[in-house]
């Protein structure tokens, strides 16, 4: 009996010793190498990484700088836009709602909102608040961004355009991610909370978890301390960008937090919602954001096994590797960053940078996740950089060809003068087009500081360069009916909206 006590505690030593020693080699031994490798070779300034096990911090750290040309480093406390990773809080929110008996995930949204109005009057009528936090709307993903990105558009405007769009698809037939599905969630929590969206994320989730820097408007961030600057890449070259007012889709997107703060986030995420002992939302709360409510579709993967890809409420979910994966990404003007939990391994992650063309955010993750889960390293970054270069190269080796044709000094089949003038998209307003040194500049009305310049490149064409390099630089096309411009399609780079809009001359 003596020896069977003997052997059962060396067992019960060597498990706990075994289980404990759960930081691998890759995080220990090459992670800082990893990380400035992918920082230079992305050109990105900046970024934090946080790593949470079992409950206990295993990286919490800033690398590089907040912005470009300076010596000011990211360290642990530095703000990052996270973009939408935003969601994650929204559908949290929505869920506490639930679960404080004030509203029911499955209530229709004209119950809390009886001014809104869908195109389509069946619609509006069965719409709920899963569908619209969900992507299950009938919309093509980012449809309808174009109008509200930055846009000069007040929350209660985004809502109403939003209202008037035509679904690409039938209802609840198809995922398409909808940004503005947010804003109606935002104004929901309001009606029922009686409180701001803001306000109400605020005193439910980042007071009680000591998220005490963590800012929920993006004009909060631009005025805060120890913050990073958005940064983008253009003409191959690391530019800084200014901070841009994005509240008009807050829910969605806006909120500004350090990896500090986020480690709180993360350690109540992966312990039942609980933080230093205290239950700051119950866990039927957590498993209400993690029930799947959309199929995204078959996931794929480089290397490894994964089958499924769905959406919850703010999260998305996978399987990869017999685990669950609850995670997202978010990209805003100047950021892109990830958040991946591994709910059955206690394993939290978390990649913040400040530009918006990167893939290391994503391929850092992947890299941590596989040496937690054992898995064989597969140098994610080099493959995922070698795919952006040969885009890259495609896209060089097109603009070039679309600038030989604009050096050839075309000139338009009608009158430049006719392609000048006021123009209308049905939902959105107004453009307008000037002559300005035989080039047309537009301008769009609810879009004050932006600019776009149209040279002509044949065939009723015309490139167009805008002044804010997020939105691209994409080709119009013109049509003309006896003479006389009738109409053209407005383009604006992926990142923001994958649709045209047609604006007819008036």
């Amino acid at each position: 009996m003596k020896n069977l006590s003997v052997f059962l505690l060396f067992l019960i030593y060597f498990y706990f010793n075994i289980n404990a020693q759960t930081t691998p080699t890759f995080i220990s031994d090459s992670l800082d190498v990893y990380v400035n490798r992918g920082l230079e070779r992305w050109q990105i300034p900046g970024s934090a990484v946080l790593v949470v096990k079992d409950g206990k911090v295993v990286v919490a750290k800033g690398y590089g700088v907040k912005e470009l040309g300076t010596n000011d480093k990211v360290d642990e406390n530095t703000l990052f836009l996270i973009g939408s990773n935003t969601k994650a809080f929204t559908g949290t929110a929505l869920a506490l709602l639930e679960n404080e008996g004030k509203l029911n995930l499955e209530d229709k949204v004209v119950k809390y909102l009886p001014e809104f109005k869908m195109k389509d009057d069946w619609i509006t009528k069965h719409l709920n608040l899963v569908d619209i936090i969900s992507h299950r709307m009938g919309f093509e993903t980012f449809q309808g961004d174009f109008m509200y990105w930055t846009s000069d558009l007040t929350d209660d405007e985004v809502i109403e355009k939003f209202g008037m769009l035509t679904p690409k698809y039938e209802f609840r037939t198809k995922y398409g991610y909808t940004n503005a599905g947010y804003a109606l969630a935002g104004k929901v929590i309001q009606k029922v909370s009686g409180m701001r969206w803001e306000d109400y994320i605020k005193e439910k989730i980042f007071n009680p978890l000591n998220m005490n820097r963590t800012v929920a408007l993006s004009t909060d961030f631009a005025k805060s301390e120890n913050v990073s600057k958005p940064h983008s890449i253009v003409n191959g070259k690391v530019v800084v960008l200014p901070f841009e007012n994005i509240d008009n889709l807050a829910p969605c997107g806006s909120i500004g937090s350090s990896i500090n703060d986020l480690t709180n986030w993360i350690i109540a995420q992966l312990d039942s919602g609980r933080y230093y002992g205290n239950i700051v939302f119950p866990f039927e709360v957590i498993q209400r954001t993690r029930k799947p409510e959309t199929i995204q579709g078959r996931a794929r993967h480089p290397f490894n096994k994964t089958h499924f890809s769905l959406y919850g409420l703010g999260w998305g979910l996978m399987d990869y590797e017999g685990k669950e994966l609850v995670m997202h990404t978010g990209g805003v003007n100047g950021f892109v960053t990830s958040v991946t939990l591994v709910p059955e391994e206690r394993l939290g992650i978390v990649v913040l940078t400040n530009t918006d063309q990167n893939a290391f955010f994503q391929s850092l993750k992947w890299e941590i996740l596989d040496s937690y889960l054992d898995l064989p390293y597969r140098n994610y970054d080099s493959s995922f950089y070698a795919g952006y270069l040969k885009r890259q190269e495609l896209n060089d080796k097109w603009l070039k060809e679309i600038r030989d044709s604009i050096a050839m000094n075309f000139n338009p089949e009608i009158s430049l003068s006719e392609f000048e003038g006021r123009y209308k998209h049905d939902v959105y307003g107004y453009a307008e087009l000037k002559n300005i040194d035989d080039d047309l500049e537009l301008t769009l009305e609810h879009h004050s500081k932006l600019k776009g310049k149209l040279e002509y490149i044949g065939n009723n064409r015309f490139l167009c360069t805008y002044s804010d390099p997020l939105y691209g630089i994409k080709v119009f096309q013109f049509y003309v009916q006896d003479g006389k411009v009738r109409s053209f399609d407005l383009y604006v780079d992926d990142f923001i909206d994958f649709q045209p809009y047609r604006f007819y001359k008036k």
